[in-house]
């Protein structure tokens, strides 16, 4: 059997310094996995303007590939390619249905090469605050920007 000094006896629990160590590691995690969540309204927002960038895009190139005129239009309870044919399976509804879409005219999307400079602007109905803008200058490609 061991005998202790008079005086002394065996530590128990953890130091101060090894408390404020894992508090600290504690806290940095949290820290680190909240800013890596993001909201999933914004996220959706994000997905639902790519998606529409690669869709005015797809009809771009069918329209020239076809060299018919094709314009994209608002509708009721999403959108529309007028000018395509039948065949054409791109979709006309928004991914979520709170989608909305501000746009002054139908866009043109071909069959020139060059097409006028476009814009749509997408929110959504839950926060109209966030907005995204699908432009294109006419030469480039639509692409998905912060709204001003």
């Amino acid at each position: 059997m061991r005998i202790l000094a008079a005086g002394s006896k065996k530590p128990n629990g953890f130091t101060l310094l090894e408390l404020l160590l894992v508090i600290s590691i504690m806290a940095l995690a949290t820290a680190g996995v909240s800013l890596v969540l993001r909201d999933p309204s914004e996220t959706q927002l994000e997905r639902e303007a790519d998606r529409l960038a690669a869709l005015l895009e797809g009809a771009r190139a069918q329209s020239r590939a076809a060299g018919v005129p094709v314009r994209w239009r608002l509708a009721p309870n999403g959108f529309h390619f007028d000018g395509l044919p039948a065949s054409s399976t791109l979709p006309t509804q928004w991914l979520d249905p709170n989608t909305r879409a501000f746009v002054p005219a139908p866009l043109l999307l071909g069959p020139e090469p060059l097409i006028p400079p476009q814009t749509v602007v997408l929110s959504q109905a839950s926060h109209p605050e966030r907005r995204l803008q699908v432009a294109t200058d006419g030469l480039r490609p639509f692409a998905v920007q912060a709204a001003p």
